[in-house]
């Protein structure tokens, strides 16, 4: 029970910092593209983890580097899936949402994630949903519409349905991190920051941005960091021990 206790916590704490990472995006869309945003935020990540993974395996004996867990070749597919959806499209459509979106609005719509998470690994890896988790998914939907409405409005904005968009893109990437779990949670992240910020900001060079001054890069970076970086870690984790819809009822 306590192994359970302790991933629980993992996975609040990995949510806290994932959140908080939000309205600091909010600011720094003022003076930067979403690509850019995107890409720094991923790259300061991947940097950040390889320098640690560099410092943590100088410490190992050459027996326990030889007894690494590697990610095998049959797992690469879901990796670059979970990349691909979480690291590159997914930090995008939020960076554009966040910006014609309050970053409250934002934050509390981001619990989406969780539903989306639910319904695919229900719908697609058929694991069971109980009444709990039904329930709970029911009023997390009432609550992103009623955040998300504008009266008067046609209907939902543009800025919160890119917000979702970018919950489901995070859904999939959640399910098909579940697939790679069981190998080092450091290093799943790592690799996500470092493909997924390099393809973004390529993309953002190649659309004209360039990139800011030194000081509000390190400071996106150094977010991308703790609220990209080690908030995989910790979610990956907690998703080792805990399972995809386990993680729902937190």
């Amino acid at each position: 029970m306590s192994v359970r206790y302790n991933a629980a916590f993992t996975a609040l704490l990995a949510a806290a910092l994932f959140g908080a990472t939000t309205p600091l995006a909010k600011t720094l869309l003022g003076t930067m593209s979403p690509f850019m945003v995107a890409g720094l935020f991923y790259l300061g990540s991947g940097v950040g983890l390889a320098i640690a993974i560099t410092f943590q395996r100088r410490r190992r004996s050459e027996k326990e580097r030889a007894n690494e867990s590697r990610i095998q070749l049959a797992e690469v597919p879901w990796l670059l899936g979970a990349i691909a959806a979480g690291g590159i499209v997914g930090p995008v459509l939020l960076m554009f949402g966040l910006s014609t979106t309050p970053a409250a609005t934002s934050s509390l719509l981001l619990n989406l994630e969780g539903v989306f998470t639910a319904v695919i690994a229900w719908v697609v890896f058929r694991e069971n949903v109980d009444a709990q988790i039904f329930l709970g998914m029911v009023a997390i939907v009432a609550g992103g519409v009623a955040l998300s409405w504008q009266p008067g409005a046609a209907g939902v904005s543009a800025g919160a349905l890119l917000v979702a968009a970018a919950c489901v893109c995070w859904a999939i990437d959640n399910n098909l991190t579940r697939k790679v779990s069981t190998n080092d949670a450091m290093v799943i992240a790592c690799l996500k920051g470092l493909i997924a910020g390099s393809v973004n900001l390529c993309i953002a060079f190649a659309l004209g941005a360039d990139l800011p001054g030194l000081v509000r890069t390190a400071a996106a970076m150094f977010t991308g960091l703790a609220g990209y970086g080690v908030s995989l870690v910790l979610f990956v984790v907690a998703l080792r021990n805990l399972g995809t819809l386990s993680l729902i009822h937190i």
